[in-house]
């Protein structure tokens, strides 16, 4: 049995995890295996307190997330063997589960689940309502069309589980002390840390937040307000039912998706959890505006049966045998939601050393491999593959309590909804962080949400079919997206563009930290170049636009999910290096318009005195000019590959600038455009995506750019001698272009890719060319299938279509086509 220990017997470790739930007991285990010295896990009352104990301990492969899979594989993997490595029992079942189709959507979305399973190791299968009979004898059959079925799923006991990784954790030397309460923590200017206790201070190298409903409360001690808010979540346990207790092995788990429960066995009767609709569940917000009462620990709310009526009703219609049972248990516990459901893990942008990992909704399952992946990370300084969806910089300012708890009841409302592509969820909509032009833009396009932006996706036009309607094939933004297109390649468009991530740069180092950050080279002064930042190991980290406005003065832009994620690796570039330098995160405060098409320059030569002609205001170049009397900093540059700039500027001129622009191009038919015609333009180009065609998965060599790569520049980029070695051994696999013969289906990206039968790789996004009229998209291959001409497939909504690998790009860009011409040959469009 356990020990707690009455005195820390120690006044440093190298990292101490404050927490001692499944997760932290998880990292405790997976850094001390790992040869860390010196683990030290705080725990306010005992193990598994918080919502590790009364968890259902569910274990699944599933998952709709690509990496999130590796993180449910490695969980069960890690389960499988604990109880040999550690001696300690932990209670785990793996009858396997299965998701119903009970509608055709849900047929579609199993089969657009399947293309995106092929490319991984776990076993999945789509199923027939006989399978899925054979599987679960005492299902109501009317009611299924087919199953999602993982063999390898289960559940485990979640209290038995933390003790194994906890003997585990002291087995290879990790110190586990409880009760121990963190009452106070100081960051100090070396960057280390004091974590204050009852029994003394603790200097530590660094603190990981593993600390469950109470993760708020540590935030709040270092001025952080993390996005979190506690759930109530209610199972169900029957009495025996002698239809079960009959049975000669266990029944699988599981998900009835119309229903919104889960349902497994638990013994001879029938466990089942429901998630409530928005309207009905409950959150806990008292522990949000008054923090988590201090006792609490193993205690559970006063369960609501009423609550959850329609959901015991939906499952006594699937499973009969329910009707006739008794229910002896009701467990109503808190479970922590971030917005989105997803957990927040990984090192925090602001406050050096301090790691997170929280926001649990799915504790059990995420433990094993998360303790992995964050073990991995902070031993080795880089992630072992990316989880950007999980980075806790995918919050900040701009979300709120409100927001908080209005995401919160929609994710819990919404688990078990259907997955579209392109899915958008409208709850807590829009945050403070509206761009100067949503009010104006509002009411005229289907908006997406980038990272607290409001981003017009596309606009409407009389006799259009507004709205969002979500599809897995073709749907009402098909034509609409269509006419964009056009707009830009023939005439000109605008685009709200002020989700970007915007930082400055400058001081005397500014230079020489870029040069050492960025693998290509430091831009003039008036110029603009695409510049990537590479990881130890040479994956690309980052890709961003870097300007040299003055002399030693920068202005670096990214995308918008990923700014506080690069401000990180910058900012602790710096420190590691003492660069002098300044760093201003102005994303807030600059609004920013793209202008492209053939008339771009027209427009806009209407509203300047400055000459913008080809001669005087080149491709990547950048200037501080005014358009009519607004200053802008305007860069020649498009994601569209046509003639356009983008126009930075204060927030509060937005709407000044967009009228100005829109007023000045009438004669040209100006019009708006949005994100999916800029990213149909931008793949017709061949240019790549960040968090697609390339991330912490891939280096650039494999992903095509070369050219950005500065290898014989004299300054030692971080991965430069990696990918020198990369560079030596050849690639094994590379990017292709691929054009596709499809009917009224489009490649997403993260689709199978097959080749003589086999899987032999996957797409990374894709769209409709509007000029070819087929699809593209963008595939990593292996070396020996790369070759233009290669014929392959690729599987959309459970059907194989032909592909070709295609010389890229489809369409040259405008830079290119006037190079050609004053060469004087015709380029092709």
């Amino acid at each position: 049995k356990e020990n707690p220990s009455s005195s820390l017997g120690k006044d440093r470790a190298d990292t101490v995890i404050i927490g001692g739930g499944c997760v932290g007991v998880s990292l405790a285990y997976h850094l001390a295996k790992a040869g860390l010295k010196d683990v030290l896990l705080l725990e306010k009352s005992e193990l598994t307190a918080g919502s590790t104990w009364h968890a259902a301990g569910l274990t699944t492969y599933f998952h709709p997330g690509i990496n999130l899979k590796k993180i449910h594989a490695y969980s069960i993997k890690l389960y499988e063997k604990l109880e040999e490595e550690t001696g300690q029992a932990v209670g785990f079942h793996q009858p396997g589960s299965i998701r119903i189709a009970s509608t055709p959507t849900r047929v579609d979305e199993f089969k657009y689940q399947m293309t995106r399973a092929g490319w991984h190791p776990t076993e999945q299968y789509l199923i027939t309502p006989e399978k899925v009979q054979e599987l679960f004898p005492l299902l109501n059959m009317d009611m299924v069309l087919a199953g999602l079925y993982n063999p390898g799923d289960g559940h485990i006991d979640p209290y038995s589980l933390t003790m194994a990784l906890a003997a585990g954790a002291r087995k290879y030397g990790a110190q586990l002390s409880y009760p121990v309460q963190v009452t106070n923590l100081n960051s100090l200017s070396d960057g280390t840390w004091e974590v204050e206790t009852p029994l003394g201070v603790i200097q530590a190298k660094r603190i990981v937040n593993t600390a469950g409903f109470w993760a708020r409360e540590i935030g709040k001690m270092i001025g952080l307000q993390h996005p979190l808010i506690p759930v109530h979540h209610q199972y169900v346990v029957t009495s025996t039912i002698p239809e079960v207790k009959a049975l000669k092995r266990e029944l699988p788990v599981i998900r009835d998706l119309e229903g919104s429960y889960y349902l497994r066995q638990e013994r001879d009767g029938l466990l089942f959890g429901p998630y409530e609709s928005a309207e009905k569940m409950k959150l806990q917000d008292s522990w949000v505006t008054n923090g988590v009462p201090p006792g609490f620990g193993k205690e559970l709310f006063e369960s609501d049966l009423d609550r959850i009526m329609e959901h015991i009703e939906a499952a006594m219609e699937m499973v009969p045998v329910l009707k006739q049972a008794d229910i002896i248990n009701t467990v109503a516990g808190p479970i922590t939601y971030s917005p989105d459901i997803l957990p927040m893990v990984g090192p925090h942008q602001g406050v050096r050393n301090y790691w997170v990992a929280i926001g649990f909704g799915y504790g059990i399952i995420h433990a094993g491999g998360i303790g992995k992946y964050l073990s991995d990370w902070i031993l080795e300084g880089e992630p072992p593959f990316d989880l950007i969806e999980l980075d806790p910089n995918r919050y900040g300012k701009w979300t709120s309590t409100e927001y908080t708890a209005a995401k919160a009841r929609e994710s819990y409302g919404f688990n078990n909804i259907v997955g579209y592509p392109k899915e958008e969820r409208f709850a807590g909509r829009p945050t403070e962080r509206a761009s100067g032009l949503y009010d104006l833009l509002k009411s005229k396009c289907s908006m997406g949400f980038h990272a607290g932006w409001e981003q017009p996706h596309w606009f409407y036009k009389p006799g259009d079919e507004t709205g969002y309607k979500p599809s897995f094939r073709r749907t009402n933004w098909f034509d609409p997206v269509g006419r964009e297109y056009k707009q830009v390649m023939e005439k000109v468009g605008v685009i709200d563009l002020s989700p970007f991530g915007k930082f400055k740069v400058k001081g005397t180092d500014s230079v020489k930290l870029l040069d050492h950050l960025f693998a290509n080279v430091v831009p003039k002064v008036g110029s603009t170049n695409i510049s990537h930042m590479l990881t130890p190991r040479g994956k690309v980290y980052a890709e961003l636009t870097v300007s040299q406005l003055y002399p030693g003065e920068f202005m670096l832009i990214t995308g918008s999910g990923s700014e506080l994620h690069d401000l990180r690796w910058i900012e602790e570039e710096v420190v590691r290096g003492g660069y002098k330098v300044e760093i201003e995160n102005m994303t807030d405060e600059m609004g920013v318009l793209g202008v492209a098409g053939p008339y771009a320059r027209q427009v806009l030569q209407k509203l300047t005195a400055e000459d913008l002609s080809d001669g005087s205001f080149k491709f990547l170049q950048s200037r501080h000019l005014k358009l009519s009397d607004i200053a802008v900093t305007a860069i020649r540059i498009s994601y569209t590959g046509e003639l356009g700039w983008e126009l930075y500027h204060s927030k509060e001129d937005s709407v000044a600038l967009y009228s100005a622009i829109m007023e000045a191009g009438q004669k040209e038919g100006i019009d708006n455009f949005g994100t999916y015609a800029l990213n149909a333009l931008r793949l017709e180009k061949g240019f790549r995506a960040w968090g697609a065609e390339m991330n912490c998965d891939t280096n650039p060599l494999e992903a095509g750019l070369e050219y950005f790569i500065k290898l014989n520049k004299p300054a030692d980029f971080t991965g430069k001698q990696t990918l020198k070695q990369i560079k030596e051994k050849g690639l094994k696999r590379r990017l292709v272009y691929l054009t596709l013969e499809t009917d009224d289906v489009d490649p997403e990206g993260n689709e199978s890719v097959w080749h003589n039968g086999k899987v032999i790789g996957n797409t990374t996004s894709g769209s409709f060319s509007y000029r070819a009229q087929q699809s593209l998209a963008f595939a990593y291959v292996p070396t020996e299938l790369s070759k233009v001409g290669q014929k392959l497939e690729v599987e959309l909504v459970g059907k194989n279509y032909s592909a070709t690998v295609t010389q890229e790009p489809l369409v040259l860009t405008e830079p290119t086509r006037m190079r050609l011409q004053r060469k004087g040959e015709s380029p092709k469009i």
